[in-house]
């Protein structure tokens, strides 16, 4: 059975791209596959058959090496997890968020990527904190070309998601690295201060000097609720070494007496803000699970 990969979604359908061929092949899920939820995103490797119609039916999903949870897209090297210095002012609660859900997915390599750097009208301090936390930090301006070929080296060769809110400037930076690409851009709205949802779905787009980039549609929350609270202190890097020396091993790192993080809260060597943002989506897990 011919297999291929799913470079879009659309509507319904998935687009192939098969080998030899510059036409995206035009599929629908086999029912069997269609009452699994997720059972094929963007970037899976499926098996397929052809129909009399010249359209073809997905079968089977073959295994995948990673799976980033929201945007769902499937066997990515690394995501760059992309928000604006200004317009919209970053929201590190967001942030922290969008970090966590890249942990939990298990992506191997995970980038913060700070565009519009060229609107900061004072040094952002605060972001050398996640510099410290074991990311890797970027900053970035599509309007004036700033740390732009950077940006290419550090995709060439590989597949990488773009991640982050809308407004933010993703699709502006993809036609910055590649102009032929083309993708369309929208404006912060006046009203609310935020940017309206230009991407409309997850897609695999080649790059020239080889490379693969999804651009993704953007959102303004990171679904956390399904995240098991006792390893949540685990998707925060700078946690780990504390985990263990915590007195209860059931350790919330919230309420309990001799808790190993939160004196590396005191001492400084874990970032307030971090542990706020911790304590913020373990409060959510919590709620979530009370209302079931």
């Amino acid at each position: 059975m011919p297999t291929a990969q799913v470079i879009k979604m659309y509507n319904g359908f998935y687009y192939l791209q098969v080998a030899g061929q510059e036409e995206l092949l035009s599929c629908r899920l086999r029912g069997r596959i269609k009452r699994n939820k997720g059972a094929v995103v963007t970037g899976d490797y499926v098996e397929y058959q052809m129909l009399e119609d010249g359209t073809g039916v997905i079968e089977r999903c073959l295994p995948r090496r990673t799976l980033l949870k929201r945007p769902a897209v499937a066997n990515i090297d690394q995501v760059l997890i992309t928000f604006a210095a200004r317009q919209p002012d970053l929201n590190q609660l967001l942030l922290n968020r969008f970090l966590v859900l890249a942990e939990w997915s298990g992506i191997p390599e995970i980038v913060i990527c700070i565009n519009k750097c060229d609107l900061l009208e004072e040094k952002a301090d605060f972001l050398q904190d996640y510099v410290q936390a074991g990311y890797k930090l970027l900053m970035v301006s599509a309007q004036e070309g700033q740390g732009i070929q950077k940006l290419k080296n550090l995709l060439t060769g590989r597949v990488t998601v773009f991640a982050g809110p809308s407004g933010v400037g993703k699709s502006s930076l993809l036609n910055a690295v590649d102009s032929n690409l083309e993708l369309v851009t929208g404006k912060i709205s006046d009203k609310i201060k935020r940017g309206k949802h230009t991407t409309r779905a997850a897609c695999l787009l080649p790059l020239p000097e080889g490379g693969t980039v999804v651009d993704t549609p953007g959102f303004s929350a990171a679904e956390l609720e399904n995240i098991d609270k006792a390893q949540l202190a685990h998707y925060f890097p700078e946690f780990r070494p504390y985990i263990e020396k915590c007195y209860y091993n059931t350790c919330t790192h919230s309420h309990e007496p001799d808790c190993a993080v939160k004196e590396a809260v005191a001492a400084g060597a874990i970032c307030q803000a971090r542990y706020e943002a911790y304590l913020n989506i373990l409060q959510t897990i919590n709620e979530r699970k009370k209302a079931y």
